[in-house]
């Protein structure tokens, strides 16, 4: 180890990870996390360390910092081995790892301070050091308040100052833009370019998101715990030059026409975008699909990201022939009605007087910051939480007067994982279905049903807990439309989930939506609100707006923007309000 950790400081590598395996005992099967991965990290440059959920980016992350042994194989780090001298490598870097450790009956202040305690900062430069930090996170007027009571996206930046109160050489943060609206993801990342610009750190960043990728230096890719490629975007971008084509038709619906893309010879990947399909070719031949624009178009990372698990994996799946009743869509009947919604909670609004409507079969997204009131908002929906005032009607059912009887015709996928984790996958699938009044014949056919389409039949013996985030959200919804339900809830549904096992969960939700069932969600990725026939996006407990998505890019458009993305869109609808609020 000593002649590579020599070398990693010689040539300027911050980290140097050489033939590293590590497998974890899951049960009583052995779970390889990592095999054989070799790569080394540039000084002072972000990388970003990308790949499937159960990739091993976290277990590598753990092993860097020295919270880890490896099982073969050595990581050097500085001019340090990780194994061997884990207690100078945890005082030299900064580790923010996914759920990261605030202590939410404390103040900021007193996080800080905790932290400080704990990293060995001294009184005298800590005033100095906190005012740096608050001032870059943007909390300085918020030391006081307690951390439980700050926003998602304030809560990740204040966990990335408690990471950073000693100044770091190396710093590892583990996806830590998951579940953080874009307007505090971009906020995150002027935090790490202006650590990496102006005081030299280097940044071993993972993350599930690929347009965050694009934004790194250098990536690094792992699948079931091995090494894809590495290299900077631009070069493994443009691997994948003449492969890439805009699709769209003015008389097909944007879901009808990515299923007929999808399923062209020699497609790899369809993605809606817009009113339009992004479609990703095994080669340069340009897809034959017939009575469509088909436009060439520049490649993205995540093209090139897709293309390999696709090749790893195999093609698209069919979710074509999920059944979720009989129900055809009617367009002309609403079947979620809200008028001035409002709920308090002292003398705090987090929803005040919102008003909007779904139609059967519509996908409905609602967006907003972290703490706009969009999970509030789903809960009275949902019948979990009683409004203050106004109409709530779902299903025909008045929620202030009826909500048994709507929950009855609904389904609900929960922000976080909700089912049991100490039951099995058929037990949870069982218990699910008896609490919906699913028994006997009827029962065991929903089972069948649920183990067949969303592929858990060689998993049905596993424990719950031990699956992984992927395979966990395929059990959540199975377990949610077990009694066929005509309304679907879903709150974040694929928060930190990768892009494979996004594609396929929104293929399914295409698939249920044709079929005649409503489906509410919230999303903090905005290339989701894609998929959506209508958006609201919310702040402060009110809607800002509510459209289509190219209605709603439309009013980002100028000069600077003539494309806007809908992330775009996003930032700008919420910065024009923040702006209105402090004026």
């Amino acid at each position: 180890m000593a002649e590579s950790v020599v070398g990693a400081v010689a040539d300027g590598s911050a980290l140097e990870v050489n033939r590293i395996s590590k497998t974890f005992l899951v049960g009583k099967r052995e779970v390889p996390a990592l095999q054989d991965v070799s790569f080394r990290m540039r000084r002072g440059v972000v990388t970003g360390l990308v790949g499937p959920d159960a990739a091993g980016k976290t277990t590598l992350m753990r092993l860097a910092a020295g919270l880890l042994v490896a099982d073969s194989g050595s990581i050097g780090v500085l001019g340090l081995d990780a194994a061997t001298q884990s207690l100078q490598v945890q005082g030299t870097i900064g580790y923010m790892p996914q759920r990261f450790g605030l202590y939410e009956d404390l103040s900021v202040q007193e996080n800080l301070d905790l932290y400080a305690d704990l990293q060995g900062v001294s009184e005298a430069v800590r005033p100095a050091r906190y005012a740096e930090l608050m001032q870059m996170a943007g909390l300085a007027p918020f030391t006081r308040r307690l951390a439980g009571r700050l926003s998602g996206g304030m809560k990740q930046k204040l966990g990335l100052a408690c990471a950073l109160v000693r100044q770091p050489s190396l710093l590892l943060l583990d996806e830590p833009t998951v579940g953080v609206d874009p307007l505090s993801r971009r906020e995150l990342w002027d935090i790490v370019y202006r650590l990496v610009r102006e005081q030299g750190t280097s940044v071993l960043l993972s993350t599930a998101y690929l347009d965050e990728a694009e934004r790194c230096d250098d990536v690094v890719l792992l699948h079931e715990g091995r090494l894809l490629a590495q290299g900077t975007p631009a070069e493994l971008r443009e691997t994948m030059h003449g492969r890439s084509y805009e699709i769209s038709a003015a008389d097909i619906d944007k879901r009808a026409l990515q299923l007929r893309v999808a399923h062209t010879p020699g497609v790899l990947d369809a993605l809606i975008l817009g009113n339009s399909v992004r479609a990703v070719m095994q080669d340069e031949t340009p897809p034959a699909v017939e009575g469509v624009r088909c436009a060439a178009v520049p490649p993205r990372f995540e093209d090139y990201f897709i293309t390999l698990l696709r090749q790893k994996t195999g093609g698209m799946p069919d979710v074509t022939a999920m059944a979720a009743g009989s129900r055809q869509p009617d367009s002309d009947k609403a079947v979620i009605e809200v008028q001035e919604l409002k709920r308090r909670f002292g003398d705090f609004y987090a929803v005040n007087g919102i008003s909007f409507s779904v139609q059967q079969g519509e996908v409905f997204g609602l967006l907003g910051a972290n703490g706009a009131g969009k999970s509030t908002t789903f809960r009275m929906l949902c019948g979990l939480l009683p409004p203050s005032s106004g109409t709530l009607r779902v299903a025909g059912a008045d929620l202030r007067h009826a909500a048994a009887a709507a929950r009855e015709r609904i389904g609900y996928m929960s922000q976080k994982f909700s089912l049991y984790g100490n039951l099995s996958v058929a037990e949870n699938l069982n218990f699910f279905g008896s609490i919906y009044g699913l028994s006997g014949r009827r029962g065991a056919q929903r089972i069948e049903w649920a183990l067949n389409e969303f592929e858990l039949r060689d998993i049905a013996d596993f424990t719950s807990g031990d699956l992984s985030l992927g395979y966990k959200q395929r059990l959540a919804l199975a377990c949610s439309l077990m009694h066929e339900p005509e309304i679907l809830f879903l709150d974040e549904p694929t928060s930190g989930v990768d892009p494979l096992a996004r594609r396929e969960f929104w293929a399914r939700i295409n698939a249920l939506a044709a079929q005649g069932v409503t489906v509410m969600v919230t999303t903090h990725f905005m290339e989701e609100a894609e998929y959506c026939d209508r958006i609201a996006i919310m702040a402060a407990g009110e809607i800002l707006t509510l459209g289509t998505p190219s209605s709603i890019k439309q009013q980002a458009r100028s000069p600077q923007l003539p494309q806007p993305t809908m992330e775009d869109a996003f930032v700008e609808l919420i910065r024009a309000h923040e702006q209105r609020a402090a004026a």
